[in-house]
């Protein structure tokens, strides 16, 4: 491979950040899902799911996006292609997946489609996608049917139960896009009939425009003619001109991507070519749904495909901004090329040691995570102009009725492109670690967007996700936005100084919005709300408590001393160039000597959120009498005081030595301050030169490693989970006028309705909670050396340095996905097929979480989002050798062992 094929993807992102080379304008930005959503919610009473039904989404036109079956469109959405099947058995056309609402599925949502993101690249110059779709007819009636009559205790019922997968009778799809140009791209769809006999596959490559001409605010009506030589031309007022080309003895169906108002409503139609036309024809036979004239707003071409068994057919086309005399040209040398390019950047990502599964689940997880790119549209006060409320004021009844400032229409990082086709902000912050390690550019950028006028609250709130805007997720935009910024200073040299300035204006206005409303009593214990850990609790944290009075919360409160940390940090960097920032690094530091003093409170015996009997803390219930208690829940509220730790190297003490003498002579000054942090000295000097900002001791420290490190507790197989297991034996209960509330163990599904019931976190292992607690470790060991040593498991007798602890549990959360010597992985679970059949089994699936005991994959199958973060696992520590820690620190996670501003 010569040099420029190695560089050609750093080189397109170059091109696109540098000169504004739109490489990035088409992508993966069709959802698998848009019907149930809330963007297409306009029911009176909020209930998305059934307002707007997978039953109606081939007949009814979107208003705010479009889903597909490995979809594209331009960085609008204007213009949309994707790929539609049909087995020839099947009792509707296969243009989306199919999955279960949240009160269809014993365990809340659940896709029911096997589909897997193979590869992508940040430029989506080379993307490939697969989809396994049966050759017996769909059994869409048998999956509702059969998990609606399952309850919590019992396992999801899925589409490989059904047996339409039995003797291999499927098709699996392959679906590869690759970019000649910016704005020419190449697609290639290949089925492979995995069973003995001969099958015939109907492949429908779509084209069609998003549905903007009938709306309010509503543009011209953009059109698709087929031209005498076959090939389909696209013309739009904004985009332009496009063609579609393909063989051109293939017939083309055209109908409108209007809605079907005679079957969803009961009304009259304006035109007999309406949204499900194509479906219609293929599928039922209706030769007249589909428009004669060959012109509309949506077209298919109809390949019909008999493919013998174990053979393959193929499907090529080219969508190209320009008329190509010959779009077959090259077509096999092109496409080589952006898969050989793929593989040079994948390589380029990679660390010595690897082994080549670890490359395969790294290059997947990226893959999902880039796939994840999604359009995202929402004009909220026009949305609520549907719903009759009025922008100047709010009805509570309607969701988001305070959010009329909001206007989305913008590509954004999703959690997934199915249970979760819309951005959550803390998933958001996480997307971007892993994002960074392959396109810095799009990931700064994602961080800005959640913090720009056109999202962020006037009053300073940042927005939590689509259901609730207004509820509250932890506060980690300032972690991420200093992960990337520090990330691009140690590969080019140089950090974006405008970036991180712009950051933290915005995010000191959150700050502030988090002091005036989550620290009502104003003593520096917050009470956050739910924080996005669902049903971790005794009770729903996001509504009233039934006791009343409040809830001071453990995690809210470390959450919100992370956040001082992180944000010192910004304005100690900030502060390099502007003497100006000094005096706000100097109040963050006191606003973090606060919070750690209420942290650690010594009152009366239940007027502390730290249990001295179990070494732990605990949230704190307070009641109207003015009693509180705690309440004894082992679980990730109360490790989240562990992750609120960051390091400072000596240089701060060299370039502000203003900031070190008043930080020295706030602590003297104020008795409970100093009385807190004398037990580590954040401004005495450990052996590396370092300070450490943590919100406990070496003492308190100990008891909080011995709980989480014991695999009875903690330590799971596969990393931390978010409950003790101590809790199955002993479930916590808290009894309330006779009513009893109960906190068990459950290493698995929710038997809790909080939140739909389809979120667990009384047990399983998520990725981001447990990647914040790999790097407090790394912190903690860049201040504390080897000096400081922790039986790893609890009761083994095997000591570690914390070093040794941070990689154990990455390298626990890493086995999650990787083959064995049998080739069976721990997320596949009992599913059997996955575990042994060779065209199943390195196809890992980045669930949302995992179980606690074996690490089977749980919750939403594709939410490569947050669990994409194994990229960082799985490398972090081939790059970083202890033994070349740096002399220099500003936090612990680092990707190079030897850069003096290592990584946040």
């Amino acid at each position: 491979m010569d040099e420029s094929t190695e560089s050609a993807e750093r080189r397109r992102l170059a091109d696109a950040d540098g000169s504004g080379v739109p490489w990035r304008r088409w992508g993966p930005y069709l959802s698998e899902r848009q019907w149930g959503t809330v963007r297409e919610d306009y029911s009176p009473d909020g209930n998305a799911w059934s307002h707007f039904t997978h039953d109606q989404a081939r007949s009814r036109a979107y208003r705010w996006g479009e889903d597909g079956i490995a979809g594209i469109s331009d960085d609008q959405q204007r213009l949309c292609f994707a790929v539609a099947l049909w087995n020839g058995r099947d009792p509707i056309l296969k243009e989306r997946m199919f999955g279960l609402t949240n009160a269809e599925g014993n365990h809340g949502e659940d896709v029911k489609e096997y589909y897997f993101h193979l590869d992508n690249t940040p430029t989506h110059a080379y993307m490939k996608y697969l989809y396994k779709y049966p050759q017996a007819a769909y059994p869409y009636e048998d999956l509702v049917t059969t998990n609606g009559k399952r309850g919590r205790h019992e396992g999801e019922y899925e589409l490989l139960d059904t047996g339409v997968f039995d003797d291999d009778r499927y098709f699996d799809v392959y679906v590869e896009y690759a970019k000649a140009g910016p704005e020419d791209l190449l697609i290639q769809i290949t089925a492979h009939n995995r069973g003995p006999d001969e099958a015939t596959l109907h492949v429908l490559p779509t084209l069609w425009f998003r549905h903007t001409w009938s709306w309010a605010g509503g543009t011209a009506v953009p059109n698709l003619r087929q031209e005498p030589d076959g090939r389909i031309r696209a013309e739009h007022e904004e985009l332009g001109r496009r063609w579609l080309h393909g063989a051109t003895d293939t017939p083309a169906l055209f109908t409108e991507n209007d809605t079907n108002n005679q079957r969803v409503f009961g009304s009259a139609n304006p035109s007999p070519y309406v949204k499900d036309g194509i479906d219609r024809c293929v599928v039922h036979g209706e030769s007249a749904a589909v428009n004669p004239e060959l012109t509309g707003t949506k077209a298919a071409v109809h390949h019909v495909l008999p493919v013998p068994g174990g053979s393959s057919a193929t499907v090529r086309l080219r969508l190209s901004d320009s008329e190509l005399a010959d779009w077959e040209a090259e077509f096999d040398a092109i496409m080589d090329r952006r898969r050989a390019e793929a593989d040079e950047f994948y390589d380029g990502l990679g660390a010595p040691g690897m082994k080549d599964d670890e490359r395969l689940v790294v290059r997947q997880a990226l893959a999902g995570m880039l796939w994840s790119k999604q359009y995202y549209a929402y004009d909220v006060e026009r949305w609520l102009a549907g719903h009759g409320v009025d922008p100047l004021g709010t009805d509570p009844k309607v969701r988001n009725s305070g959010w009329y400032h909001m206007v989305g229409g913008d590509i954004l990082s999703m959690p997934d492109t199915w249970e979760y086709p819309w951005f959550a902000a803390w998933d958001l912050a996480f997307h971007t670690i892993a994002l960074a390690t392959v396109d810095i550019a799009f990931a700064k950028g994602q961080l800005d967007l959640l913090l720009c006028r056109l999202y962020l609250h006037p009053n300073g709130q940042i927005p939590a996700y689509e259901w609730n805007f207004g509820d509250v997720n932890p506060p980690v935009h300032a972690w991420a936005t200093l992960f990337v910024y520090e990330l691009e200073k140690q590969r080019t040299g140089r950090g974006d100084r405008v970036f991180l300035e712009n950051a933290f204006q915005k995010l000191m206005k959150n700050f502030t919005w988090w002091l005036n409303r989550k620290d009502p009593d104003g003593n520096s214990v917050f009470q956050g709300g739910f924080l996005g850990l669902d049903n971790i609790g005794v009770f729903d944290r996001s509504a009233p408590l039934p006791t009343g009075g409040t809830l001071d919360q453990a995690d809210g409160t470390a959450w919100m001393a992370l956040y001082c940390q992180n944000l010192l940090e910004i304005a100690i960097e900030l502060a390099l160039d502007n003497p100006v920032y000094v005096e706000q690094a100097q109040a963050l530091f006191e606003h973090f000597a606060w919070i750690a003093v209420a942290m650690n409170r010594i009152g009366a015996a239940n007027d502390s959120l730290w249990d001295e009997e179990d070494g732990f803390f605990y949230d704190l219930l307070r009641l109207p009498d003015g009693t509180a208690t705690r309440l004894k829940v082992r679980s990730l509220v109360g490790l989240i005081p562990l992750a609120a730790t960051t390091v400072i190297g000596d240089w701060a003490d060299q370039r502000f030595p203003q900031l070190i003498a008043g930080a020295r002579e706030f602590i003297e000054r104020h008795p409970a301050v100093e009385a807190v942090v004398a037990s580590h000295r954040p401004f005495e000097d450990s052996a590396g030169g370092r300070h450490l900002f943590a919100l406990f001791g070496e003492d308190r420290l100990g008891r909080i490693l011995s709980r989480m490190l014991d695999e009875e507790e903690f330590l799971g197989p596969y990393g931390i989970r978010s409950l003790s297991r101590h809790h199955a034996r002993h479930p916590y209960t808290f009894d309330l006028h006779g009513e009893v509330h109960r906190v068990a163990y459950l290493p698995a599904e929710s038997d809790s309705g909080m939140f739909g019931g389809n979120s667990n976190w009384r047990g399983p292992v998520w990725f981001p909670i447990n990647l914040l607690i790999v790097r407090a470790l790394l912190n903690l060991y860049a201040y504390h050396g080897d000096r400081f040593t922790i039986e790893c498991p609890t009761g083994s007798g095997h000591e570690m340095n914390l070093y040794e602890v941070a990689r154990e549990i990455a390298s626990r959360l890493t086995d999650t996905f990787l083959a064995d010597d049998t080739g069976r992985r721990p997320v596949h679970g009992a599913q059997h097929t996955f575990q042994t059949d060779p065209h199943w089994q390195n196809l890992p699936l980045f669930y949302e979480y995992f179980h606690g005991d074996n690490g089977a994959g749980i919750g939403a199958s594709h939410q490569t989002g947050w669990t994409g973060l194994v990229a960082v696992t799985a490398t972090l520590f081939h790059l970083v050798d202890p033994g070349q820690w740096p002399t220099r620190s500003r936090d612990g996670l680092r990707m190079s062992p030897d850069q003096e501003e290592p990584l946040s």
